[in-house]
C-alpha cells in the first residue's frame, strides 16, 4: 500500500471514530519551540508545575520517547456541550470536564486507531499520548496543519475553534507529513487578553500560569493565591473565558460523544447546592469526572474561596 493511501486510510478511521481532525507530521526535533519553551519555564511562569521543567528534551523530540518514531498522529476530539449549567449565580465548571474523563476516553479512540492501523494499514509499533508523558500537543497539532495556537495559547481551528482536546499516535511508520500550514488568523483582535480577570495572558501566546485560574482551581496544591480573591468570576474548577469571548468559537457544535454528556444533575445545581455540596454528591457527580483529579478537599477549597470573595463585596456594598 503506497503511503499516501496509508494516511487516506488512517484519517478516514479517526473521522469514523469521531475525531473532529486529523493530521500527520514526521517525528523530528520542535526547532522552533525550544527558545519558547525555555523562555516561559527560566521565567518562573509555570509556577508550581515543576513536571513541565522536566525532560525539556523530550518535550522537544519525541523519538526520546518512543523508540524508533517515525511519524506523530494529531486528532482533535470535540467537547463543546450541548446544555450549559442552569443557575447564572452558580459557580462555574469548565465544561471540558462536564462529563467522563477525557484522559480515557480519548486515550480509548487513540488505542483503537492504533489498532486498525496495526491490523488494516501496515504492521507497525506506536504509542498513544493525552497529557500522559512530555509530549507538546499543540505543537504538533500546528505541525500537522490542524490550526494555529492564539494568542491565549489554546489552539484555534478555522473550522472548528477551539473546545477541543488534542491527542497523539507515535508510531514507527513513515507516513507522509501534512504539508498544509494554517496561518495566524487572529489578527489585531485582543479579546482574549482584555478579557482574562487575573490577567494572567501576559503576552500574545504567553500565560503565567501563576495567574491562571485553571491552574489556581486544579493544579495548585495548598492555598490559592489571596491577591487574586475577587477575580476567579465563580470559576470553580477550571476556566473558558478566554475561549467563550473569541470569535473563532461561534463556529463551535455541540460535541456527539456520550461519554462528554453531564451527569442529570450536574447542570441543574444551584449555587446553594454547590456550596453545601458534601462528599456522597461529589463522589456520585464526578466519579468518572476530571474533577476528581482536585479531590472533594480541593473543590471545597475553590468553593470557599470565591464564596468568601462573594461575602467580602457583599458586605463592602452594605
Amino acid at each position: 500500500m503506497e503511503q499516501q493511501e496509508q494516511a487516506a486510510q488512517i484519517k478516514k478511521k479517526a473521522f469514523e471514530l469521531g475525531f473532529l481532525d486529523c493530521g500527520i507530521s514526521k517525528a523530528d526535533f520542535l526547532a522552533e519551540e525550544k527558545p519558547r519553551l525555555e523562555r516561559w519555564l527560566n521565567r518562573g511562569l509555570h509556577g508550581e508545575m515543576s513536571y513541565m521543567a522536566r525532560h525539556v528534551d523530550m518535550r522537544l523530540d519525541p523519538r526520546l520517547i518512543f523508540e524508533g518514531a517515525q511519524s506523530v498522529i494529531s486528532v482533535l476530539l470535540n467537547y463543546y456541550p450541548k446544555q450549559k449549567q442552569q443557575d447564572a449565580q452558580a459557580p462555574v465548571l469548565s465544561k471540558y470536564a462536564y462529563g467522563k474523563d477525557y484522559h480515557f476516553v480519548l486515550k480509548g479512540k487513540l488505542n483503537e486507531l492504533l489498532t486498525f492501523i496495526q491490523n488494516e494499514v501496515a504492521p507497525c509499533n506506536g504509542r498513544s499520548f493525552v497529557d500522559s508523558a512530555p509530549v507538546l500537543d499543540k505543537a504538533w497539532a500546528v505541525k500537522a496543519g490542524l490550526g494555529w495556537v492564539g494568542k491565549h495559547t489554546n489552539l484555534i481551528s478555522v473550522e472548528h475553534g477551539s473546545f477541543f482536546f488534542i491527542g497523539e499516535l507515535i508510531v514507527d511508520l513513515e507516513l507522509p507529513a501534512d504539508s498544509k500550514t494554517v496561518r495566524d488568523h487572529c489578527g489585531t483582535c485582543t479579546r482574549c487578553i482584555d478579557a482574562c480577570p487575573t490577567q494572567a495572558i501576559v503576552a500574545p501566546q504567553v500565560v503565567d500560569a501563576r495567574r491562571c485560574i485553571s491552574y489556581q482551581t486544579i493544579e495548585l496544591k495548598g492555598s490559592l493565591d489571596e491577591r487574586l480573591k475577587n477575580q476567579f468570576e465563580d470559576r470553580v474548577f477550571g476556566c473558558d473565558i478566554c475561549q467563550d469571548v473569541c470569535p473563532w468559537n461561534l463556529k463551535s457544535e455541540s460535541h456527539q460523544e456520550p461519554d462528554f454528556e453531564p451527569h442529570p444533575k450536574l447542570l441543574e445545581l444551584t449555587r446553594n447546592e454547590w456550596m453545601e455540596m458534601d462528599k456522597p454528591l461529589f463522589n456520585e457527580l464526578f466519579r468518572k469526572s476530571a474533577v476528581k483529579r482536585t479531590k472533594f478537599e480541593g473543590l471545597k477549597r475553590n468553593l470557599e474561596f470565591i464564596e468568601d470573595a462573594s461575602n467580602t463585596d457583599r458586605t463592602y456594598d452594605a
